[in-house]
């Protein structure tokens, strides 16, 4: 609006100034007049609202009369946003490698974790299935708008502990959260939502990059599930600067938004590969990402047969404290193999399971507050019906938003995974663009 000529004030709550001040910088209008109000607004009612606008409201004559502060940039609406720089990783000088982690901690270039250094021979190796210029740019990530270049991007890798083979995996699904208007990555680096990518490598090449998918596959002990959803990490807070306390806004954050990456259980699973069931070859190898919340522990060790099983999870996961509620997304149960088999054994195939769920996950709108139904109602278009006729709401909008994967060893216990938005599943392939059997295929 003030690009058009319309005087306008941003209003924000002290808490976010700083996501606030992001996002201006990286819309070119660093000259916005602000007014911040007291943290937080939503929740309160409509009597402390009013109050608060009154005197808001009093503010915004004197605010637009103040002078601007900065020069707006000279883009245009519609330009792409200004590139930002980070600090240069590889020039960084310190005493030991034992300080090394701690001199990039304070300039903001961790998660916080111990890293290994990103010495030169060391990216140069990362790069060894890399074809193509190292000095190309990953492309503007949110919410800083930097973009990095592909040899920053081997540097982190390195940083998180990655295998060379595993860094051309690690660029396709950046790409592709970056592609993906549905995925939300934007949104997903600033909300206060709990969320952080979740990767799942289906197909031949799992095996091959050494990620797990049995035992305690979302846990520790696996390095190449770890180092893999930790380097997607640090490309989202070195590239797009999402920080916590700063332009990532996640209330409390989860264990998750550091590294969460596993690879499918076809070995153990009574179905067909989750790629095939969605129309790619057996012998090619896909990447899944999602913006997710952590995983919810589902415990049934009493059932013996699969009404029994599905009635647990159903109630599992309908429960009123996620935001699949809001976004009506594609959400996902990681199966294991033990409750896969009992349903299975019933003969229900993985598209059964998706539809049983789908019915039975629901929760009566007479759960919710008024106050929180008609927020959720409001996300929604006027001609959607989120309430079914016998009063319930919906986890998803149709059966196959429910994604089902098994995953994990033995024991009774499965895992839904809330979401965000929409996942993507993407073949990964060569510099050329064909499907990959064996890492050698990247270099061709």
């Amino acid at each position: 609006m003030e690009a058009l000529g319309v005087p306008s004030i941003v209003v924000v709550t002290d808490k976010f100034v700083p996501l606030a001040d992001t996002i201006a910088t990286t819309v070119g209008r660093t000259d916005l007049a602000k007014i911040v109000i007291p943290h937080p607004f939503g929740g309160l009612r409509e009597d402390e609202i009013r109050e608060r606008a009154a005197l808001t409201a009093a503010r915004l004559a004197d605010v637009l009369r103040q002078p601007r502060s900065a020069e707006p940039l000279d883009d245009q609406p519609g330009d792409a946003p200004p590139q930002l720089t980070n600090p240069p990783l590889l020039e960084l000088k310190v005493a030991s490698d034992s300080t090394l982690s701690w001199a990039l901690n304070d300039l903001g270039l961790t998660d916080g974790l111990p890293v290994t250094c990103p010495a030169p021979e060391r990216v140069d190796a990362m790069l060894r299935y890399w074809v193509g210029d190292a000095g190309a740019e990953t492309g503007p990530l949110p919410p800083s708008w930097d973009s990095l270049t592909i040899r920053s991007a081997a540097a982190n890798a390195v940083m998180a502990g990655c295998r060379p083979a595993h860094f051309p995996v690690l660029m396709q699904v950046l790409r592709a959260m970056l592609e993906v208007p549905e995925f939300n990555l934007y949104g997903i680096q600033t909300t206060t939502h709990p969320l952080g990518p979740m990767l799942m490598v289906s197909g031949p090449l799992a095996g091959e990059l050494g990620l797990a998918s049995g035992p305690g596959a979302l846990g520790p002990g696996w390095a190449a599930n770890l180092s893999l959803g930790r380097a997607l990490r640090l490309l989202l807070m070195n590239g797009g600067g999402a920080r916590p306390g700063g332009t990532d806004a996640a209330t409390m954050g989860q264990p998750g938004k550091t590294a969460f990456c596993f690879a499918e259980n076809e070995a153990d699973s009574p179905w067909e590969p989750y790629r095939t069931a969605l129309g790619f070859d057996p012998s090619v190898s896909t990447f899944t990402v999602v913006g997710a919340e952590a995983p919810h522990n589902i415990s049934d060790h009493g059932s013996t047969d699969a009404d029994g099983i599905l009635r647990t999870m159903a109630g599992t996961m309908a429960n009123m404290g996620h935001n699949n509620f809001y976004w009506l997304g594609d959400v996902f149960v990681l199966i294991g193999p033990e409750h896969a088999a009992s349903l299975a054994r019933e003969g229900l195939g993985r598209a059964d399971v998706q539809r049983e769920l789908h019915q039975r996950a629901r929760i009566p709108a007479a759960r919710m507050s008024p106050g929180n139904l008609e927020h959720i109602q409001s996300w929604h278009v006027e001609t959607e019906r989120i309430v079914d006729e016998a009063g319930l709401i919906p986890l998803t909008r149709t059966a196959q938003d429910i994604n089902v994967i098994v995953v994990g060893g033995p024991g009774k216990h499965s895992m839904w995974v809330p979401t965000w938005f929409r996942s993507i599943t993407r073949p990964v392939v060569n510099s050329r663009g064909e499907p990959v059997r064996s890492a050698e295929d990247f270099k061709r």
